[in-house]
């Protein structure tokens, strides 16, 4: 074969891709807000995400310039699972600091967040996008977090992160001590890297008191039982995404996720007119939706973000119930703004508002897509009314997403 039609693949353990990386799951996400702590309480108190680590710009040595042009320092690191961070909360200054608002006005997200199997994907990434002429943000190793990273900018000025290696919070809610945080690296690191565990005993033998970190305190009264769990509220947020953007072109976005990223183009859908596509990066019917900006206005979501949806999974169908109930009682505003053909794969779900008046849907289930890599037929996913049934019937992916692991609370 000429030499010039052959097609570059890359050895991910063994296994050969068309990118030098394959993105396992949407890892965290972020908003810049106006109100921090209005989004803080909203975050912990109403959805019950952990605040694992406060970081405060203006307190960091040699960030005295960054710090006169920020409103409020904190980024707020917060999780819902044993991963150091699955949610970031930061003040909306922050953003026009690092460029967003240059790339556009209307992007809130400060990071969308993806992740990989390996180190080396991390850096071999790195690599692949110079050589793409993608623009780079930065490279190497976040502190808070402990996680290696390449960041990037998608075509409409989004940051995107690949990465690996989040700190995991045990049994006893403590993270990594400010001590440890001499192992960040604002630059590639050469690999090989040590490992984790040696990472930890090298702390120790410098006299680093290892348990000095943030501990996570969540006083919250157990008050429901949910699957025979004393929980603060009557439900537990499992996982996190699909993420929904609206974009400049379409097609173009499409472009960039499948052919630069490695995304799968799972469906398309024509809503009034509009194509709107949705891709994944594993067995889920998709992780990320591309919608036009067009479409915003005609759906009469919020101008001022491109973010069209964030996805909050709960436990179970009666958790979805209970969470609805909870948040409604608690004052949260609900929105029919989004139709059902704009969130395929999901039977039931309802969409709901934060402070910042960010758009965000809650659900249970997320279609599984089959080994020929084909969604279930229209005609054959559930058909969902406007009065919610106590229980629903399974289907045949019914709860056959990964299990949560650890306990609930």
């Amino acid at each position: 074969m000429d030499s010039l039609h052959k097609t570059t693949t890359y050895d991910i353990g063994g296994i050969r891709y068309p990118q030098p990386f394959k993105i396992r799951r949407l890892g965290h996400f972020g908003f810049n807000v106006a109100d921090l702590q209005g989004g803080i309480d909203f975050y912990s108190k109403l959805l019950g995400f952990r605040i694992t680590d406060v970081r405060d710009l203006k307190k960091i040595p040699g960030r005295e310039e960054m710090a006169k042009r920020l409103e409020d320092g904190r980024i707020v690191f917060m999780s819902h699972n044993s991963d150091h961070h699955a949610f970031l909360l930061a003040h909306k200054s922050l953003g026009a600091i690092f460029g967003d608002d240059a790339a556009a006005k209307d992007i809130t997200v400060n990071q969308i967040t993806w992740q990989v199997g390996t180190m080396d994907e991390v850096f071999a990434a790195a690599d692949y996008f110079r050589e793409k002429q993608v623009e780079i943000r930065r490279v190497g190793r976040d502190m808070p977090g402990s996680n290696w990273h390449t960041y990037i900018r998608d075509p409409d000025g989004h940051t995107v992160e690949l990465y690996y290696g989040m700190e995991q919070i045990g049994w006893d809610g403590r993270s990594k001590p400010e001590a440890m945080y001499y192992r960040a690296f604002r630059e590639q690191p050469e690999l090989p890297q040590i490992s984790e565990e040696q990472e930890v005993r090298d702390a120790v033998a410098k006299g680093v008191d290892i348990n000095a970190g943030n501990t996570i305190q969540d006083r919250s009264n157990e008050e429901y039982v949910v699957a025979g769990v004393r929980l603060p509220r009557p439900f537990k947020v499992t996982n996190i995404g699909p993420m929904s953007l609206f974009v400049a072109d379409v097609g173009a976005s499409e472009a960039f996720y499948t052919q630069t990223m490695g995304f799968v183009r799972t469906e398309a859908v024509t809503y009034k007119g509009h194509r709107c596509v949705f891709l994944r990066n594993g067995g889920e019917h998709h992780s990320l939706s591309l919608f036009p900006k067009a479409l915003r206005g005609e759906l009469g979501l919020n101008p001022d973000t491109s973010v069209a949806s964030m996805g909050v999974q709960v436990g179970s169908y009666r958790q979805l119930r209970d969470a609805v109930s909870f948040l409604k009682k608690n004052g949260v505003r609900f929105s029919d703004a989004i139709p059902a053909e704009l969130y395929p794969g999901v039977d039931y779900a309802a969409h709901f508002l934060d402070p910042a008046g960010h758009c965000l849907m809650l659900y249970y289930y997320m279609e599984r897509v089959g080994w020929d890599g084909k969604p279930r037929p229209t005609s054959e996913r559930r058909k969902v009314g406007k009065e919610w049934p106590e229980s629903l019937e399974a289907m045949s992916d019914t709860y056959a997403d990964p299990a949560f692991m650890g306990p609930l609370g």
